[in-house]
């Protein structure tokens, strides 16, 4: 079972550049995640939603929206990090995103976190942490992304 790395204060955080955040537990991407993110954004194309024909597609299988797979660094990201005594944190965006390989439905995947850098921003700090979506037994992660924080103590 994964251990979240806490923080208490801003000092702490600006101290922690380059400090290994693990890797979360497992979970599994269920053909019903992709099917419901393809309703939330409209996007049905046959390689997410239909087995049938996916099975003979480019992949041998459906897979992942690469923004589904992007979106569960929100999921894993709390798990990772755990942020004490601040007033506010927010979601400032991201830098580069990349989907080196596909996730299959069925796939279990889970998320690795680095804290990359850290500096003062205004009254807050800002810190930009490397979520790598690994996939079970694969060689290459479904999804590296920098995402950016910042917190207000």
């Amino acid at each position: 079972m994964h251990m979240t790395t806490v923080f208490s204060s801003a000092a702490e955080v600006l101290a922690a550049a380059g400090t290994d955040l693990g890797a979360t537990d497992w979970i599994e991407l269920t053909q019903e995640r992709i099917n419901k993110f393809a309703d939330a954004t409209d996007d049905h194309q046959w390689i997410h939603v239909d087995p049938v024909r996916a099975k003979n597609g480019p992949f041998g299988a459906c897979v992942a929206h690469g923004y589904l797979t992007l979106s569960l660094a929100n999921l894993f990201l709390p798990q990772l990090i755990e942020i004490r005594n601040m007033k506010m944190g927010v979601n400032y965006g991201c830098e580069k995103v990349r989907f080196p390989a596909p996730v299959k439905a069925g796939k279990r995947i889970r998320g690795r976190g680095e804290i990359v850098a850290v500096d003062k921003a205004g009254e807050g700090v800002q810190a930009t942490i490397r979520i790598t979506i690994d996939i079970e037994g694969e060689a290459k992660p479904g999804c590296v992304v920098d995402t950016i924080s910042r917190y207000y103590f």
